[in-house]
C-alpha cells in the first residue's frame, strides 16, 4: 500500500466497513446474479473473489457448487466476511499482487472491486495471471450518469455544487470501462483475449426508505464521495443534500424511494 490512494481507500474502507452490509449491500448484491451467470460459474470450480467486502459473491458462488476464496485489502473487511461465512477461506492481501500462484483459479470475480484500486490495469494483468488458461474474469463497474438515474442524481448535486478542488488522491475514473472498446482495449494489454469480451449492462431498483438516504449513505458509508463530502464547507454540503434529496423524491412509490442503478456486467476469458 505505498501509494496515496491505496492508502486512502484503505483507510476509508477500514472505517466503514462495518456498515457497507446495512447500507450499501441492498444495491451491489442485486449484480451477483448477472456476475455468476455471465461468468459461467459451475459446480466443483475453483473461484477467486478479489476484493471481497463482506464475501457475498462468495457465498453466492458456493450454492453452485463452486469452490470459493475470498481476498480484501481490509482487514475488518475479512473478519465480517469470516463471520458472515465461515466455511469459505478469506484472506486479507491486495488485488494489485495477489498471493497465488500462476494459474490457480477457474474463474474471478470482482463485484465493483476495480474502482477502489489505484492502478486497475495492474489488478486486471494479476488475474490473468491467476487464472487458468481457459478461465474466466467476470467483473462489475458502475454505468454513467447519462444510464443510470441514481447516479445522475449525485452527480449533478456534486457537479452544480461541490468544490472538487480539496486534494484527494487520484484514483481510477469514476466510471471505469465505462465504453466497450476502451475496455476490450484495456483488457487486451492487461493480456486477456479481447475478442472473447462481452459487455452487458443491468439496471436494478434500489429500494430506499427515505430521500435523504442517499446522500447519508455516500456521505456515512463510503470513500471517494465522502472524503470529498467530508472536505465541503456546511453551505455547500447543505446544498449538496437539498438537490439530492429533491432528485430522489421523484421515485417515490408509496412509503419509500425506488431508484433506477445501472451496471456493466463484463467477461472475458485468457
Amino acid at each position: 500500500m505505498d501509494d496515496a490512494f491505496t492508502r486512502f481507500e484503505h483507510a476509508g474502507w477500514e472505517r466503514v466497513a462495518d456498515k457497507y452490509d446495512s447500507v450499501w449491500s441492498s444495491l451491489t448484491r442485486q449484480f451477483i446474479p448477472y456476475l455468476i451467470n455471465a461468468a459461467g460459474v459451475s459446480a466443483s470450480m475453483s473461484v477467486l473473489d478479489v476484493a471481497c467486502g463482506p464475501g457475498y459473491v462468495s457465498a453466492a458462488v458456493k450454492q453452485f457448487g463452486a469452490i470459493p476464496t475470498g481476498i480484501d485489502f481490509s482487514e475488518k473487511m475479512i473478519a465480517i466476511a469470516k463471520t458472515m461465512s465461515p466455511d469459505i477461506t478469506f484472506l486479507q492481501g491486495n488485488a494489485q499482487d495477489l498471493p497465488f500462484a500462476n494459474s490457480s483459479f477457474d474463474r474471478v470475480l470482482m463485484n465493483f472491486g476495480l474502482l477502489h484500486v489505484s492502478n486497475p490495469a495492474r489488478a486486471c494483468a494479476e488475474v490473468c495471471r491467476a487464472l487458468k488458461s481457459d478461465g474466466r474474469f467476470g467483473f462489475t463497474v458502475w454505468a454513467g450518469p447519462e444510464e443510470s438515474p441514481g447516479a445522475q442524481i449525485v452527480n449533478d448535486a456534486i457537479q452544480a455544487y461541490a468544490n472538487l478542488d480539496v486534494s484527494l488522491p487520484e484514483g481510477p475514473p469514476r466510471y471505469l470501462y465505462g465504453e466497450r472498446e476502451e475496455c476490450r482495449k484495456a483488457l487486451e494489454q492487461a493480456g486477456f483475449d479481447g475478442s472473447s469480451m462481452t459487455y452487458e449492462t443491468h439496471t436494478v431498483e434500489w429500494h430506499l426508505p427515505s430521500a435523504r438516504y442517499l446522500f447519508e449513505a455516500e456521505r456515512d458509508a463510503g470513500v471517494r464521495t465522502a472524503g470529498m463530502l467530508a472536505r465541503q464547507l456546511p453551505g455547500t454540503l447543505e446544498a449538496i443534500r437539498v438537490a439530492i434529496e429533491d432528485g430522489i423524491k421523484r421515485y417515490a412509490q408509496g412509503n419509500e424511494f425506488v431508484v433506477p442503478m445501472a451496471a456493466r456486467v463484463i467477461t472475458v476469458g485468457r
